[in-house]
């Protein structure tokens, strides 16, 4: 029996694969392959349930073999229905293995995956601003023909494709040459390019190929830098675990800090007209959280009546700044957020579901966790967090075509 307990087609607009060490590497072009190097995973937290990993951290190569063993095993398989949301990043059925992934959607339940990396956001992030565009197409290209790699093996896997921003001349070309690959999402940092605004005229050419391929652009948590100055760690106190039981990763401090750059981002794109140029685009904003949605938007309403008298490019909107994000912006809220309160403030058309899968943070029962925040939305509200606001993002076309 499948996990899913909604008795609705539930599309997950959040879940991963999880790299192997040299997956990167493996994908790129010999000119930059020695540029990059392997995934050590320091803190072996990654590793925590796979015990094949934690038992020899130097020799992963060899480790990642006998894990790969252990997935194919008659005892692994025997009891993966009962344990399909038990079982956490490399232990997780599907989370590297590509052949298996089809067989953890079925037992979770869900009719699509929206499917991002779990270790290289950051990463792509920072080789964007490295001042090498070289290396930071590079490194994309090979990122985004890993994960149409992986997602090729069941239609019900959508990619998240990665296009640099930081040279305005070239990003239009890559958002095409990625949609070409046969891209779900076009995956965008969520903070600001080097150099200039993500809101720049001469990004419009991303948004355009988008728009016309019916392609969303996301964001996702990772891909913004240092979240907040690192002195705020230092408060002479024991750093507490995080969710992993380690020391270096996700804390209630990092939380508070989470919204900031989609916040700025979206905001920026929205005053200087980009949701306006291009009105069916479609933002999922994701794993970034939505319980800060609804003060937002206020914000920007705020912002709106203060400044549109002396800003014609306030003016020249035809639409009110909460009336955009309506339209065209997609949240993905945490399982401890009340998205019921959400859907009351900001309107049920802004937030959707997601697993997380295979990741520890999503939890071992997000959809009974959001049900109990849903308890007072009526069956609409409920449809379209589970299903129809993803069907808005990805394409009625797109989604329909995995009903086959």
């Amino acid at each position: 029996m499948a996990y899913n307990p909604t008795g609705l087609v539930v599309h997950d607009a959040d879940a991963h694969i999880m790299e192997p060490p040299n997956w990167l590497r493996e994908h790129a072009d010999p000119a930059i392959r020695e540029q990059i190097e392997p995934l050590s995973y320091p803190g072996g937290n990654e590793l925590r349930q796979a015990e094949d990993l934690r038992d020899r951290p130097g020799d992963l190569d060899e480790a990642f073999r006998r894990l790969t063993e252990r997935h194919r095993s008659a005892d692994y398989t025997a009891v993966e229905a009962d344990e399909i949301m038990l079982r956490k990043n490399f232990a997780a059925t599907g989370s590297f293995l590509a052949d298996d992934r089809p067989r953890a959607l079925d037992l979770l339940g869900f009719a699509s995956q929206l499917v991002f990396n779990t270790f290289h956001n950051t990463r792509l992030r920072d080789w964007e601003h490295s001042g090498d565009i070289e290396l930071a197409v590079g490194v994309a290209r090979a990122h985004n023909r890993g994960m149409v790699e992986f997602c090729a093996v069941d239609d019900r896997l959508l990619s998240t494709l990665y296009v640099p921003l930081a040279d305005v001349d070239r990003a239009g070309e890559l958002a095409r040459e990625a949609i070409g690959m046969g891209a779900g999402a076009l995956l965008v940092a969520s903070g600001c390019p080097p150099g200039h605004s993500p809101s720049h005229v001469g990004l419009d050419g991303v948004w355009a190929a988008a728009e016309e391929a019916g392609v969303p652009i996301v964001f996702h948590v990772g891909g913004t830098g240092e979240l907040l100055d690192a002195d705020y760690f230092r408060n002479g106190l024991p750093v507490p675990p995080d969710f992993h039981g380690g020391e270096e990763n996700f804390r209630s401090v990092d939380y508070m800090a989470i919204p900031g750059p989609p916040a700025q981002t979206l905001a920026t794109m929205i005053f200087d007209g980009v949701l306006e140029r291009f009105p069916r685009l479609r933002i999922g904003v994701i794993e970034q959280g939505a319980i800060w949605v609804p003060s937002w938007m206020r914000q920007m309403e705020s912002a709106f009546d203060a400044f549109s008298r002396h800003e014609a490019r306030l003016r020249d909107l035809s639409l009110r700044p909460s009336e955009y994000v309506r339209r065209q912006i997609r949240f993905t809220p945490y399982p401890t957020e009340d998205v019921g309160w959400i859907i009351e403030q900001a309107g049920a058309e802004t937030v959707l579901f997601s697993s997380d899968y295979p990741h520890v943070e999503g939890g071992r029962r997000p959809i009974e966790r959001f049900e109990r925040s849903l308890a007072g939305a009526n069956e609409a509200a409920r449809r379209a967090f589970y299903h129809d606001n993803f069907v808005d993002l990805m394409g009625e076309s797109r989604v329909a075509a995995l009903a086959g």
